[in-house]
């Protein structure tokens, strides 16, 4: 028989949320790089040790937090960032107020802040779901927070960690992600002492996030992209859409953001890929970057414990969006063959369904031909 009905103790409750929040060292990254731009946060910079699995740290130049609010910080559903109650009016990365408190519930953590104006920093330390008492710190202004033991107070999800190659490949994917959908902040990462990206802050115009995502992806996609620009009432979408031969075995560059919040949707995988049609050959994905903006209340970004996939009022809109815009752009290129895949990539493509496919899919809603200010980017992007 079991145990009478009882209230779980608070350490258990956040270690039992931080195991859907944080899953490895890349998901404790992605909440404290979202908590830095939302602090409005110019200047990023992290430091991994040994990708990730011996400790990391994030230091930003946003607004700081006063002595008062470093505890609230790591409590659970203690939040700046939800000013009412309307879950669809979210214009945070973060919102739920479990971020920090997940994290101190498995892992050290040192949390060091500093206002623009105050004389001195103040730092606190969450050790396995303990809270220390503020105490003044050096520091700039900005705030920093710094992890060890990851997982050391749960043996169990240390065994599901991967090596520290992979680890540290899902460190800089995530870094990359945002550094594309914020090219006005600069973003350092380290790993063990060694610079993986040094990305420099560029300014808001087409020729700055031309130039941010060429320093990520290459000027080989420069090349060998298309400008993505199409809209419907409430919602458009922007980007670069890689030539189908430029492509890829996975689907990890395959980049897609939602109101500026990186998504790994399978509903929008499915769109991109029905976009593509018969144009890559079988098991082989695209490399692209788009951006879809569209009205806060007709998407819902609480689905998922760590915000990677999202709900849409309207799916079949969105798709017929994402499905339009890509197919019409990508056959108004012509297809041309790239360096990457060649006459040989060229030859796989076939102009009609293939077998047992049927019909190819078309949208009802003609994708607009690229804007002025989406060409000029272009222009921008492509240019040597």
């Amino acid at each position: 028989m079991s145990a009478g009905i009882r209230h779980l103790p608070d350490q258990l409750v956040n270690q039992i949320a931080a195991g859907e929040v944080i899953e490895r060292p890349s998901s404790a990254l992605k909440e404290l790089i979202e908590n830095a731009l939302d602090a409005g946060a110019q200047q990023v910079s992290i430091e991994l040790s040994e990708g990730g699995l011996a400790g990391l740290s994030v230091s930003d130049n946003g607004q700081g937090m006063s002595r008062d609010e470093l505890p609230l910080a790591v409590q659970r559903h203690a939040t700046s960032k939800l000013p009412s109650d309307d879950l669809f009016d979210i214009r945070f990365f973060g919102f739920r107020g479990e971020a920090l408190p997940s994290i101190g519930s498995v892992s050290v953590l040192r949390l060091t802040s500093r206002q623009p104006a105050a004389d001195h920093s103040w730092a606190l330390t969450v050790s396995h779901g303990k809270s220390g008492e503020p105490e003044p710190a050096a520091g700039e202004p900005g705030t920093r927070v710094e992890i060890t033991d990851l997982f050391a107070s749960v043996p169990a999800r240390l065994k599901f960690l991967k090596t520290r190659k992979t680890e540290a490949a899902q460190c800089y994917d995530v870094v990359r992600r945002f550094a594309m959908s914020r090219p006005d902040v600069s973003f350092l990462l380290t790993d063990t002492g060694r610079t993986v990206l040094h990305l420099p802050q560029q300014d808001q115009s087409d020729a700055g996030f031309a130039r941010r995502l060429s320093e990520i992806l290459g000027p080989v996609f420069a090349r060998e992209s298309v400008p993505i620009a199409a809209e419907k009432p409430g919602m458009s979408l922007s980007g670069y859409a890689g030539l189908p031969t430029m492509n890829r075995p996975t689907t990890t560059q395959i980049y897609l953001f939602v109101n500026g919040r990186p998504v790994r949707d399978r509903q929008l995988l499915g769109a991109v890929r029905a976009g593509y049609q018969d144009m890559l050959p079988r098991g082989r994905h695209p490399v692209i970057v788009l951006f879809l903006t569209i009205e806060t209340d007709a998407v819902d970004v609480n689905v998922h414990p760590a915000k990677a996939e999202v709900r849409f009022r309207d799916a079949g809109s969105v798709r017929g969006l994402f499905v339009g815009a890509l197919s019409s752009a990508l056959r108004a290129a012509g297809m041309q063959a790239t360096g990457e895949g060649g006459e040989a990539a060229l030859r796989q493509f076939s102009s009609s369904p293939t077998a047992g496919s049927g019909r190819p899919y078309t949208s009802s809603y003609p994708a607009h031909s690229p804007s002025q200010h989406s060409l000029t980017a272009a222009q921008a992007f492509q240019s040597p």
